[in-house]
């Protein structure tokens, strides 16, 4: 079998920055994630077991290599304590787990955080390679690639419309649901070669170093949800692990995601010290006008000049909603366009090609469970109703 991976760079660039963050102030963390498949595959994900169990076994021989630490350790925020933690770090293959029940598969990483979050990307990555090597790649790739062509030219047509106060900026947040690694190099070398002014980087840290592209990425919801089980108050999880982001980055890496338990929960929190420090505000979940109409209001009530901040959307985005957005917003603040499968698995209409919905959450820390309320229905990610409730009525969040 062709490796999946062969390159522990060949991940996203907020694994490594909350890693890093989580590795300096948290490194005693117990913490386990579970694999979820939110939709219907065309065939039992249960029947890729013997391959992906294959593929685990290959991800955890890998080690980085002297020239990739190079790279990690040449980004400003990186530091050189970390970059030694990484030249001697591997993964164990006893703190990763998958099986089959029924038709579902099921994979289970539990263990010291510091050694088992940077499974959920590569993860990811192996169980869509292998499903989608099952089906025809010559007409998924004529498909992918003649869609591909038609969305350089949805961009190209941008520069015939009218000039907003702030440029339009793409990026590439297509890993984890790519249809392969060879396809999402390809789009990403495409788009950086025949979009430049609109094709600004890639959170895939590999692609970023070998294109010479600029790494994308800050922190995800398990950077925030481990707070909840970090001996803070729950009430003030959120101001914790931005404090704690803060002191870590000391300007660098200034997007803060703001979807853990809502965006009015999260508004509530920044207050003018943390709306000054950060740089911008992440979407990733719920209506993205409304979240970018409150973020708006929320700078103009403490009297911050927006121009000066950026909105980066990133909640399943098209190229077309990404468009209609920057038309919207375009000349009232900065603004990025983190857009993932529609890049990297938009193969076609048939119905083998349709995209798997898979995710890797954190759903325990230190024996107790954590939880994001997103403001999309469907997101949340816990077995544990109580808790859930009690979130609930801490943040005052509707169910």
């Amino acid at each position: 079998m062709t490796s999946v991976i062969t390159s522990l760079l060949d991940t996203d660039l907020y694994k490594f920055t909350m890693w890093q963050a989580l590795l300096h102030r948290h490194p005693q963390t117990q913490s386990e994630y579970r694999f979820v498949c939110r939709n219907q595959p065309q065939y039992p994900l249960a029947e890729l077991l013997p391959e992906v169990n294959a593929a685990l076994d290959h991800l955890c021989s890998l080690r980085f290599r002297e020239d990739e630490l190079a790279y990690l350790g040449g980004l400003r925020f990186i530091k050189s304590d970390f970059v030694d933690f990484l030249r001697i770090f591997q993964f164990q293959r006893s703190f990763i787990r998958a099986w089959a029940q029924g038709d579902q598969l099921h994979i289970v990483a539990q263990g010291p955080q510091v050694h088992v979050m940077g499974f959920e990307i590569f993860v990811l990555a192996i169980v869509n390679e292998l499903y989608f090597r099952r089906f025809d790649a010559a007409a998924a790739l004529a498909s992918g690639r003649e869609r591909l062509a038609a969305k350089v030219q949805q961009l190209r047509d941008l520069a015939q419309e009218a000039t907003l106060r702030h440029p339009f900026e793409l990026f590439d947040f297509g890993l984890r649901r790519r249809y392969s690694g060879a396809w999402q190099r390809e789009v990403v070398k495409t788009f950086a070669e025949q979009a430049p002014q609109w094709f600004k980087g890639t959170s895939n840290v590999l692609l970023a170093r070998d294109l010479n592209l600029v790494p994308i990425g800050t922190m995800a919801h398990e950077y925030l949800q481990s707070y909840q089980a970090l001996g803070v108050r729950l009430r003030d999880f959120q101001k914790a692990a931005l404090e704690d982001w803060v002191q870590e980055y000391r300007g660098d890496l200034g997007i803060a995601l703001t979807d853990t338990v809502g965006m009015d929960a999260f508004l509530a929190d920044f207050d003018l010290y943390f709306a000054k420090l950060f740089d911008g505000l992440r979407h990733d979940s719920g209506d993205p006008v409304a979240w970018g109409e409150k973020a708006l209001a929320h700078y103009a009530k403490l009297r911050i000049d927006a121009h000066t901040k950026r909105l980066v959307f990133s909640d399943g985005l098209t190229l077309t909603k990404a468009l209609a957005l920057y038309r919207h917003f375009g000349d009232r603040t900065q603004l990025g366009f983190g857009i993932g499968t529609h890049l990297t698995n938009d193969m076609g209409d048939a119905p083998e090609m349709k995209p798997l919905n898979i995710v890797k959450k954190l759903v325990r820390a230190n024996g107790q469970p954590v939880a994001k309320l997103s403001d999309t229905p469907g997101k949340t990610l816990c077995d544990d109703e109580t808790y859930l409730a009690y979130l609930r009525q801490v943040f005052n969040v509707r169910d």
